[in-house]
């Protein structure tokens, strides 16, 4: 019988996780492998519910499992060392698991990579981690989608102009340091852990953008207004800055039908999160032509959207990318750049970039349909109200 690996945090364990080592042990004699406490801590930034014995002991208790073992690695490869030990036929990952590092690695190995759909066992709900976490706690996030960067004065001290955003549900895990403002998400949870309060939304955004940004902070970072108010207000929406940390006009779109078709063309591709230490400032080049061409970009991004034109959104959502790698080139840093050119060049993808300040994350793609979004691609729900 051959020998099948999978591996997870099993910090939530539901009934999803039951079947997917179900379906993964129709292939093989199954053998899991348990991120660390220290692992889990250090790429999401928190503690688990349960200590690493509880969740393998929960993990080994599973009749669909022959054995299980606590990662003895790091990051989001911590798995290496414990495939290395079991020299494994098989490795088994669910659609969302799915990366380009770990089939590479499969490759290098010899070993056969297989993605699973995820679906519930017949007669259940479909359960996710980040399904009982966003009902615990239901603090929207942001993608940027043009004019990022020029909510700083140092960027529109050169020439005003708009950024754009929009409200996702948390329908998908956010991760840390992965460019969906999670930073500002987190200060939202120290006065509101579980849902944002019914007020208006503008006010709201403007509280949270003066309590992230205490004037005793000794980092002397102040972040943008982007983050809260594309968190806190729903919908899609454009802000416009000069000369200003603050925007001085706001203006949103509610249309569920460009809302709609929004979705039906973004997704968003995981990639390893930003290093700590990376600093894509470094090497940076901001001068008045650059700033004006992604002003440009944000104007004609919006245009095409309240059109509905494709095309036109594809060429202005690249155009805005591409001023801020002129303007940042380290956004592209580390392994970005081969995500980048992995997709690009896919049917159906038609323009991409990174959301935040770059340097890893997601890497979010306009697409010609749904239908043309890569495998483990992460569909995105916006936020209506």
């Amino acid at each position: 019988m051959k020998t099948v690996f999978v591996s997870g945090c099993y910090d939530l364990l539901h009934s999803g996780h039951v079947e997917f080592f179900r379906q993964a042990s129709a292939y093989g004699s199954l053998y899991v492998g348990i991120g660390s406490d220290k692992t889990i801590l250090d790429l999401k930034k928190h503690k688990t519910l349960y200590s690493e014995n509880e969740r393998l002991f929960m993990v080994k208790s599973i009749r669909y499992v022959q054995d299980a073992f606590i990662n003895k690695g790091s990051g989001i490869m911590d798995f290496i060392p414990t495939v290395d030990m079991l020299k494994p036929d098989i490795f088994v990952v669910n659609e969302d698991g799915s990366t380009p590092a770990k089939e590479a690695f499969c490759k290098e190995r010899g070993i056969e990579y297989v993605v699973l759909k995820r679906t519930p066992q017949e007669g259940l709900e479909a359960r996710s981690s980040t399904d009982i976490k966003n009902t615990l706690c239901g603090i929207p996030t942001r993608l940027d989608l043009a004019g990022t960067w020029i909510d700083q004065p140092y960027v529109n001290q050169y020439a005003p102009g708009w950024a754009l955003t929009i409200s996702l549900e948390p329908t998908f895990e956010v991760r840390e340091r992965c460019g969906l403002s999670t930073s500002t998400r987190n200060m939202i949870r120290r006065i509101w852990p579980m849902k944002l309060p019914d007020m208006d939304p503008e006010m709201l955004a403007k509280l949270v953008f003066c309590f992230e940004n205490d004037p005793e902070r000794s980092d002397g970072i102040i972040s943008g207004a982007q983050d809260s108010i594309g968190i806190c207000m729903p919908g899609l929406v454009r802000h416009w800055y000069d000369k200003r940390f603050w925007p001085e006009k706001i203006e949103s779109c509610h249309d569920d039908r460009i809302l709609d078709w929004l979705e039906d063309h973004l997704c968003m591709i995981p990639m390893e999160p930003r290093r700590d230490g990376c600093s894509v400032l470094e090497g940076k080049d901001i001068t008045e032509a650059k700033v004006k061409a992604l002003a440009a970009a944000a104007d004609a991004c919006w245009e095409a959207i309240m059109a509905m034109d494709l095309e036109r959104f594809a060429a202005a959502y690249k155009a805005s990318f591409e001023a801020q790698v002129a303007m940042f080139p380290a956004m592209i840093q580390g392994s970005v750049q081969a995500y980048i050119d992995r997709y690009s060049v896919m049917d159906g993808v038609l323009a991409w970039k990174m959301p935040g300040a770059g340097g890893g994350g997601y890497l979010a793609l306009v697409c010609r349909d749904r239908a043309s979004f890569p495998a483990g691609a992460i569909e995105l729900k916006i936020r209506r109200k």
